[in-house]
């Protein structure tokens, strides 16, 4: 990975340095979804599908009201793609344990190998880049990008995940 600006700049907080880093996120996000956008295009998804699939992915047991936090949509919105996902076997839904009323989301097996293909591409891009940064930079980066994140996220973000 070459360095596009080598060595610290001071004035990081200048306009044209704010705008970089805006032009750079834009970039890196779609080099990032590029690969995965091709691979739901060839399902007829798209963007709201693999972060659905995603999610659940990660979070096995999900429930809808927890998807709808994370994904801050409407319910419209995910019960169209939850829909899909369902109607193509990708996710299954089950009735809650301690309260019926609550529907939890899985993947299926199909629907796991999806993820898995998805976020193949994803996982390698960011290996690759952590391995060339150091963990130094992967440390900054890490902040910056929780820097970004609002409040009621940073604390999703910071209680411990099962390991996967």
């Amino acid at each position: 990975m070459a360095d596009v600006n080598p060595g610290p700049n001071p004035l990081f907080l200048r306009d044209d340095e704010l705008r970089e880093g805006i032009e750079m996120l834009f970039f890196a996000y779609r080099d990032f979804t590029a690969r995965p956008d091709a691979i739901l295009a060839e399902y007829g998804f798209g963007r709201a599908h693999h972060r659905v699939i995603y999610f659940v992915g990660r979070h096995p047991g999900i429930t809808v009201k927890e998807l709808l936090a994370i994904l801050k949509i409407t319910k419209q919105s995910l019960a169209r793609v939850l829909r899909q996902l369902v109607n193509k076997g990708f996710i299954d839904q089950r009735q809650g344990v301690e309260d019926r009323r609550h529907r939890l989301l899985y993947l299926t097996e199909t629907g796991a190998d999806l993820e898995a293909c998805l976020t193949e591409d994803q996982r390698a891009r960011i290996a690759r880049t952590y391995r060339e940064a150091g963990a130094e930079a992967v440390a900054g980066y890490r902040r910056v990008l929780t820097g970004m994140v609002d409040d009621e996220d940073r604390e999703r973000l910071a209680r411990p995940r099962p390991r996967t």
